[in-house]
Parts: C-alpha cells; sequence; structure tokens
C-alpha cells in the first residue's frame, strides 16, 4: 500500500513536469518563425526540437494521467526541481542542432538562458543565425518570471496544489504575499505587468536607435534581467546614450518586486516605489554604489566626471540587477572597483523580482538582526521588535532568512573550492560561481567575457550553480536530504 501511495505520488508529480515540457514545447514556435522569416536554414532544427520536447512531455505525462494532480508542499520542490533540469536540457537542443555545439555547452546556454545568467560559451554572436539569437532571447524571458508561475496563471488543473509551486518558484523570503484573494489570479497580474513592461521596453530601444529586431531581443532579455545581448559587444555596440537610459530604466523595472508595480499600477501613482522599505533600500543602495564608483574612476583618471557617472551608473545597474549588460569591461576598472561589482551582485534585486543575488529584503532582515544584537548587548533586558518599517517580521522568517544566509555562502565555497579543482585560478573561480549563484553573467579573470575556456567539469558545476541560484539553493538541496524520500 505504501508503494503504491508513492508511485501515485510520483506519478502526479511527472504529470505535471509532462505538461510543462508540452508548454515549453511551443516557445519552439516564435524562433521558427523567425527562421522563416530571415531564411537562415534553422526552422528545421526548432521543428525537430519541438517534437522532441513535446514527446518527452507526453512520455512523462501518460504514466500518472490518472494520478491525483493534488500536492504536497513537498511534492512542489521536487516538481521545481525536475522542470528546471529537465527544461534545461530540452533547451539545449536547438544549440545542438543549430550552431552544432557540444551537449555540455549546450546545456550550459541553455541553462545559463532560462535561469537568467547570461554567461555564455558562444562567441561571434553578429554572425549567428537570427532565430538563434531570438532563441536565447527567449529562453531567458520565459525564465525571468517562471513557466511555473505561467502555468499557475492559465492551466485550471493546477488550482490545486498551485500554492506549493508558487512558493518553490517565486523568488524572496516572502513566498506567502499574494497580489490578489485567488493564486490563479495573483499568476496572471503578475504576467500581465511582465508582458507590460516588456512592451513599453520594446518600444523604448526602438524609439532610441535600435532596430526592431534588437528592440525586441534585447526587451526580452533587460525584463528578464538576463543579459544575452544579440552583439558580442553587448549594449555598448550600440554607443547611445539613449538605449543605455532605457536599459538603465527597465533593468530597475525588472528588479523590483512586481508586486509593488502592481500596486504603484493600482493607485495610479509612483508612491508605492517609496514607500515600500525595500525598494527605497534598493534605491538609496543603488545610488550610493554609483556614486562611490564614479567618484574612484574620476579620481583614478580613467574617465572624465561625465563618462565616469555614465559607465558606472550603467554598470552598476546592470551588476546589482544581475543582468549582466556591458557597455565597458568593469574587470579592467583600477583598484577594487572590480571585485567590489561581484561582492554587489551577491545583493540582488528585491525579493518577487526577476533579478538574482541573495535579495535585498533579506540583507535588511539580516542588518536589522545584527543592529537588534548589538543594542541587547547594552541594554541585555530590553524587548526590541524586529521592524521593517510599519511591519514586523515574525521570528520564523528570521530564522529561515539565517539559514539561508548559511546555505548560501557554504554552497559558494564549496563550489568555488570544486571549480579551482577543475583548473581555474582562485579569483577566476571566485567570480565564475559567484556570477552563476548570483545569475549574473559577466565575472572576472579566465570567465570575464565567457566561458569557453572552462573545462567540461567547470562547466558542469556552473551549471548546477546556475539552478541552485535560481531556486535559492534550499530547492534543490532539499532533496538531497534522506528525510525528503521518506513518507
Amino acid at each position: 500500500m505504501r508503494r503504491r501511495f508513492v508511485t501515485r505520488r510520483l506519478g502526479a508529480v511527472f504529470r505535471l513536469v509532462g505538461v510543462f515540457c508540452i508548454i515549453f514545447s511551443a516557445s519552439m514556435i516564435p524562433p521558427m518563425l523567425v527562421s522563416l522569416w530571415y531564411a537562415d536554414g534553422e526552422a528545421r532544427h526548432f521543428l525537430v526540437s519541438l517534437g522532441v520536447s513535446s514527446l518527452v512531455g507526453l512520455l512523462l505525462w501518460a504514466p500518472g494521467a490518472v494520478a491525483p494532480p493534488e500536492l504536497r508542499r513537498r511534492d512542489g520542490f521536487l516538481v521545481v526541481a525536475l522542470f528546471w533540469t529537465v527544461l534545461s536540457a530540452l533547451g539545449a537542443l536547438p544549440f545542438i542542432l543549430g550552431p552544432h555545439v557540444g551537449f555540455v555547452d549546450a546545456l550550459f546556454e541553455a541553462a545559463s538562458g532560462f535561469t537568467t545568467t547570461g554567461a555564455t560559451v558562444l562567441s561571434g554572436l553578429d554572425a549567428l543565425p537570427k532565430s538563434v539569437l531570438f532563441y536565447r532571447q527567449e529562453l531567458q524571458w520565459f525564465g525571468g518570471m517562471g513557466l511555473i508561475v505561467l502555468a499557475v496563471a492559465v492551466l485550471p488543473a493546477l488550482g490545486v496544489g498551485g500554492m506549493q509551486l508558487y512558493r518553490a518558484e517565486v523568488p524572496g523570503p516572502m513566498k506567502e504575499d499574494r497580489l490578489t484573494p485567488r493564486l490563479r489570479q495573483t499568476a496572471q497580474a503578475l504576467w500581465l505587468i511582465y508582458v507590460g513592461i516588456t512592451g513599453a521596453c520594446a518600444l523604448a530601444y526602438w524609439f532610441a536607435g535600435m532596430s526592431l529586431f534588437d528592440a525586441v531581443a534585447h526587451s526580452l532579455a533587460t525584463v528578464s534581467t538576463g543579459g544575452f545581448s544579440t552583439h558580442d559587444a553587448s549594449i555598448g555596440y550600440f554607443h547611445s546614450p539613449a538605449v543605455e537610459i532605457a536599459a538603465i530604466v527597465f533593468m530597475f523595472a525588472g528588479g523590483i518586486n512586481f508586486s509593488v508595480h502592481f500596486l504603484a499600477l493600482r493607485a495610479g501613482s509612483l508612491r508605492p516605489y517609496w514607500h515600500d522599505v525595500e525598494v527605497r533600500a534598493f534605491l538609496l543602495f543603488v545610488a550610493g554604489v554609483v556614486g562611490f564608483c564614479t567618484v574612484a574612476l574620476y579620481l583614478y583618471d580613467f574617465y572624465a566626471a561625465f563618462p565616469a557617472l555614465r559607465n558606472s551608473a550603467f554598470e552598476v545597474v546592470s551588476i546589482v540587477t544581475s543582468t549582466g549588460f556591458g557597455t565597458a569591461d568593469f574587470s579592467q576598472w583600477p583598484a577594487f572597483l572590480p571585485v567590489l561589482l561581484i561582492f554587489v551582485s551577491f545583493v540582488g534585486g528585491c525579493g518577487g523580482s526577476t533579478a538574482g543575488g541573495m535579495k535585498v529584503m533579506r540583507l535588511l532582515v539580516l542588518t536589522r538582526e545584527a543592529v537588534r544584537e548589538v543594542r541587547r548587548l547594552v541594554h541585555p533586558h530590553a524587548h526590541y521588535a524586529l521592524r521593517l518599517g510599519d511591519r514586523v517580521v515574525e521570528h520564523r522568517v528570521a530564522q529561515n532568512i539565517w539559514g539561508f544566509f548559511a546555505v548560501y555562502v557554504a554552497t559558494f565555497v564549496v563550489l568555488m573550492l570544486l571549480m579551482m579543482l577543475t583548473g581555474l585560478d582562485q579569483p577566476s573561480a571566485f567570480s565564475a560561481v559567484a556570477t552563476c549563484m548570483n545569475n549574473l553573467g559577466p565575472g572576472l579573470g579566465q570567465v570575464a567575457y565567457d566561458f569557453a575556456s572552462v573545462s567540461t567539469a567547470g562547466k558542469a558545476i556552473a551549471v548546477f550553480a546556475m539552478l541552485a541560484g535560481r531556486l535559492e539553493v534550499f530547492t534543490l538541496l532539499v532533496l538531497l536530504t534522506p528525510d525528503y524520500w521518506r513518507e
């Protein structure tokens, strides 16, 4: 009886993963149409990928077709982990069939796109087929908000158990917060806002001077904070202040909690942005780092005053939101600035955004908790509530954040040591793991431009780091504990 129960639960899990694979197969249609429009000869590769993805989805769905759709919270972790792993593998097919890269390189590129990391093993982007370039951007856009959130929005079958998937998928410490009373409506609202901001970004790029193809392609990577570009020189290819300003605005939009976007739209005012303690801290932090880098670059005679401000503003916003676009090679900046920017990537954007990193909300709680402990040393019998604005942070939430911080750092150290075992020097290993776990893209040293020279083992470690960072570590690590598999 117990074995039959476990089999039925796994059948339900595989059933959902199969549904997601079938949904994902539809993502091959837009690049197929782009291929036909530009006659670049890649349409057949996307057609094959569509067929394989659909077949895999059917094979996973069929055994669990009669299984109950209800999911427990623990099942949500397995669904999400399988979802990101299986779809990264399926997403590698067009790279294997098109640019003809090896499986590990193709998996790296697909996982980097899907997790919105933006690191790449490809070079000569300007000469690649338009459809392949568009597919890379599309992967990031779907990964930014998450196909699971999309599925919760559009599939009534996920109405039961959807919260378990939502909690395991959405980044940030406050996963129980909803915009609307019904979870499905919340997911729909998130995707409508996401689509709307992407459309506005594409128009802004087009008006700033990009071609229509580049405008649409870069809007997909900007709002998702992914960072893939259709050009080797990234945003620097355009040499346009207008393009850079548009990128900064919409990278910021991607790095802000989409719940706050919803509140601002509903109120018809910008006040919710400043009233939200996390967004306010995020804006002040970015402004402070931009000012510091601008002064440092000017004092070291690296740039004149205005170019120092222009490049600092773009690079800091790009890195703190984990987008990874570039107009300048920050790895060549003087003194400690390159390392500072890598550390900035650990902060990341707001919870509930498309940005990577540990999230501003968590670091705010850790900072307030540290201040509270210092005050307790002075007044040991006093009671100090842990507050963020008008909100009292529950002890359980604070404990969860401390646990996340400890596991995040420990995972980072282990992966960095493994990277060094593959042959990378210490600075390169440090930045490689940082850029993958924080879903950033560019690094320092050997990985300053791409991961092409990294060994196969190193790329495999990087893929795990990307997935761990996108799923905020716990979703993957909980599956490695014996308790998870005990009924």
